[in-house]
């Protein structure tokens, strides 16, 4: 099959070496991708965001398949054109897409069909949504309703806190994402990413995954798009694995169904695990970054015709077997980030990092010049790696980390630290 794969971080790295390794594979493309995809695909300087080019594009290299990294791309229909076109794509439909595109959109399917989540309300201007905040005191969180990098969400530990995010997204500065608000109860518990591959009628679960938000060790500073996740996560117990397919997987896949909006492609959840049960707090659309590369490593299965049945409404007679390695990830990322950081800075090592056993490098954001791998983006590269438990996956990625040498980069060193502590039977 020839396959086209849209994007140009960690994520589409992951799934550009997963898909290389498909024996189903004639020829692999990505647009734009970056340096270290370009060991896995070639690399075509597409414009994601014209449809009309991608399809052309398709249609002269006789594409197969397109798969859709990013929300953007999905958020913005060209699923939807380029099955208009004839072309197969791996994504939901821009109407499909909405469960991440809008928070507010989701938080009405969850009331709707009874999905455990927490109490809301939406906002269109300032003065209602900061009443509302000093009626219900804080913590709270407040989420521009619409796509914002994942760096939409503040969570207010102060009523202060939230009247300045408030103010923040109404007057722009997320853009057109910030026109309306979405206000939530604070969700005590623990955070865990939960991954279902969809056909638009049944849903498989993907292995458990947890990442790590916050910029800096101990979960401190602003939220990030994510700075290190790992797989499996010993708090996903098989109880809580089956409440979470049947009272939020499951009721979701039914309602977007019933909505006239099936939802084909990775639904991702991200959800509390309260002490009243899963809850979901946000959805996206497509596979997780950094989780997808802790999921890539751990899947035994071949991923190409896993995204084929989901296509064509195969799903439930498949299945996907996994690993029963543990696998971590954790990212480097430019000082400074996720504020302003320095691009071009020189990035060596990386050769001798991935000599250690068990570990895979994916780039993020990076670019070749003149033979040299720089840094070109907040998150730059993940270093991943597997293992017996998630201690022995931990230890490799760190000596990979310290074998990497970046003068502007920086990296949390705590990642997978609950499950090393549950392991350690200190958790």
């Amino acid at each position: 099959m020839n396959i086209l794969l849209l994007g140009s971080g960690g994520r589409e790295h992951a799934l550009a070496w997963k898909i290389a390794g498909s024996p189903l594979l004639t020829k692999l493309w990505c647009a734009p991708g970056n340096a270290g995809i370009a060991k896995e695909a070639e690399c075509v300087a597409l414009d994601v965001a014209d449809h009309a080019a991608v399809i052309a594009f398709c249609r002269a290299n006789k594409v197969d398949l397109v798969v859709v990294g990013p929300e953007t791309p999905l958020a913005a229909g060209i699923v939807d054109d380029l099955e208009d076109a004839g072309i197969k794509a791996f994504g939901p439909s821009r109407l499909a897409a909405k469960l991440e595109g809008s928070k507010g959109y989701t938080k009405d399917l969850c009331a709707e069909y009874d999905i455990p989540t927490g109490a809301y309300s939406r906002f269109d201007n300032a003065p209602e949504a900061l009443a509302y905040v000093r009626e219900h005191g804080a913590p709270i969180v407040v989420k521009a309703d619409g796509l914002a990098a994942g760096k939409g969400v503040v969570v207010a530990k102060t009523v202060v806190e939230a009247e300045d995010a408030i103010k923040m997204m109404f007057e722009g500065g997320f853009g057109v994402a910030g026109t309306e608000v979405v206000i939530e109860e604070f969700l005590e518990g623990r955070e865990v990413s939960f991954f279902a591959l969809c056909d638009g009628e049944t849903a498989i679960p993907l292995a458990s995954a947890q990442d790590h938000k916050r910029v800096f060790d101990h979960d401190q500073g602003p939220n990030t798009g994510g700075m290190g996740a790992y797989s499996p996560t010993p708090f996903v117990t098989q109880e809580i694995h089956d409440k979470i397919m049947n009272q939020i997987i499951q009721p979701t896949i039914a309602g977007m169904n019933a909505r006239g909006t099936p939802f084909k492609g990775i639904l991702y959840a991200g959800l509390m695990l309260t002490a009243q049960g899963p809850k979901l707090f946000e959805y996206n659309v497509r596979f997780g970054d950094p989780e997808c590369q802790v999921l890539m490593l751990r899947m035994m299965s071949d991923l190409v015709p896993a995204m084929l049945a989901a296509c064509d409404g195969q799903l439930r007679n498949f299945d996907l077997r996994w690993f029963p390695d543990a696998a971590v990830t954790v990212v480097m990322a430019a000082k400074g980030y996720p504020g302003d950081y320095a691009k071009g800075g020189v990035i060596e090592g990386l050769d001798d990092a991935a000599r250690i056993e068990g570990v895979e490098i994916f780039h993020a954001g990076t670019v070749a010049k003149d033979g040299a791998i720089l840094a070109n983006g907040g998150r730059v590269l993940n270093v991943c790696a597997s293992g017996k438990t998630v201690t022995e996956a931990q230890a490799r990625a760190y000596q990979a980390v310290d074998r990497i040498k970046w003068a502007d980069g920086f990296c949390r060193r705590d990642i997978a630290w609950q499950a090393v502590a549950q392991e350690s039977g200190q958790g």
